[in-house]
C-alpha cells in the first residue's frame, strides 16, 4: 500500500521552476527571466517579514487543516496490485496544502499511466491550481492517453487562465512528467515538461529521463518532444519532486540528486522500504522538519513484461 505523511510548512520552488523554464529561452531573455524570478522571491520574503511571519512555522488554521485533508483525498490511497510492476508513493506537503500532484492509473487497454508534477508557488494558491490540473488530467486521459497530445492539452488549459491576468499568470504553470508504459513490451512513451529527471536503476547503472519540453503553462506554443525508454525486468524507477533533491540542512548544504541516486543504486529492500529509507535519510541529513518544500517520491519496480 502507498504511505503518506502530511505536515504543514513553507515551499519556495517557484524559483527553480522558473530556472527550468529559462533553460528553453535565449541568453538575453533567460537572464531577464531569472532576474524577474529572483525579484519575486525577494518580494515574497520581504512580505513575510512585514507580516511578522515565521516561514518555517505557521499557526494551525482549522479551515486550512480541513482543506489539506480534502486535498489528500484526491491522491491515490493505495498502489496498483503488484503484477508486472509494483508502485509505491510517499508525500509530505510543506504547508499541509501544496502544489505537488501525482497519480498512477491503469488504463482500459492495460497500459500504466504515471504522472507527477509540481505547480508554481506554494500553499493555498498552489493547491487551487493543483486541483484544477489534477481534475483536468483525469478527464483528458479518460478519452485518450497520448502523452504528447495530453501534455499539449494541459498546456493550453493552463494558458486559458494565465491570459486573464498579467499579475498572476505565472502561477498557472507547473512542471510535469507524464509517462505511459505498455506492460507487454515495458516500453514507456513520455513527456518531461521541465520536471526534475526521474532516475532509473538498470543493470547496476543509474540513468536519467531528461527533459523534453519546458514547464507547462509558461508558453503559448512550446516545443514538446515525445521520448521513449525501454525498461527491462528488474528495473527500478524513482520519480520525485524537487522538494527532495533541493532540501537543505541548517549548514546550507543541499541534499542533491547524487545522494538520491546513491540510495537508489545501493538499497536492496522493497520499493516501499526504499521510500521509507529516502525520507529517513533526508531526516538524517538534517533537512527541515516540517519540510521547506513539498516532497513526493514514487518508486516503481518492473517485474517483467506480460506475455
Amino acid at each position: 500500500m502507498a504511505s503518506f505523511l502530511v505536515k504543514d510548512e513553507f515551499a519556495w520552488h517557484p524559483f527553480f521552476l522558473g530556472i527550468s523554464a529559462a533553460l528553453h529561452l535565449n541568453i538575453l531573455d533567460r537572464s531577464r527571466f531569472i532576474y524577474f524570478l529572483s525579484y519575486l522571491r525577494k518580494e515574497e520574503v520581504a512580505e513575510s517579514k512585514r507580516n511578522g511571519e515565521n516561514p518555517v512555522q505557521k499557526p494551525s488554521n482549522p479551515d486550512l487543516d480541513l482543506a489539506s485533508n480534502v486535498q489528500q483525498l484526491l491522491f491515490p490511497k493505495g498502489s496498483p496490485a503488484c503484477g508486472w510492476c509494483c508502485v509505491g508513493v510517499k508525500n509530505r506537503m510543506a504547508r499541509g496544502l501544496g502544489g505537488d500532484f501525482f497519480d498512477f492509473v491503469t488504463m482500459p487497454d492495460g497500459c500504466q499511466l504515471v504522472f507527477i508534477g509540481d505547480v508554481t508557488g506554494h500553499g493555498l494558491h498552489a493547491s487551487v491550481v493543483m486541483a484544477l490540473l489534477y481534475g483536468f488530467i483525469h478527464r483528458a486521459v479518460a478519452k485518450t492517453c497520448s502523452p504528447l497530445g495530453t501534455v499539449r492539452e494541459i498546456n493550453e488549459f493552463l494558458q486559458t487562465f494565465a491570459v486573464r491576468s498579467k499579475k498572476f499568470d505565472y502561477f498557472f504553470s507547473a512542471t510535469l512528467f507524464f509517462g505511459v508504459i505498455d506492460p507487454s513490451t515495458l516500453e514507456m512513451h513520455y513527456v518531461n515538461a521541465g520536471h526534475v529527471e526521474p532516475l532509473v536503476l538498470q543493470n547496476g547503472r543509474v540513468l536519467a529521463l531528461g527533459s523534453s519540453a519546458p514547464p507547462i503553462g509558461f508558453f503559448d506554443d512550446p516545443e514538446i518532444e515525445l521520448k521513449s525508454f525501454s525498461f527491462t525486468r528488474g528495473d527500478r524507477v524513482l520519480f520525485f519532486t524537487d522538494g527532495l533533491n533541493e532540501a537543505m540542512n541548517d549548514q546550507g548544504m543541499i541534499y542533491g540528486k547524487k545522494r538520491l541516486a546513491g540510495l537508489l543504486e545501493s538499497f536492496s529492500g522493497s520499493h516501499l522500504e526504499l521510500l521509507d529509507e529516502i525520507f529517513d535519510d533526508l531526516a538524517g541529513f538534517g533537512a527541515c522538519n516540517p519540510p521547506v518544500d513539498d516532497c513526493t517520491a514514487i518508486v516503481m519496480d518492473l517485474h517483467g513484461a506480460i506475455a
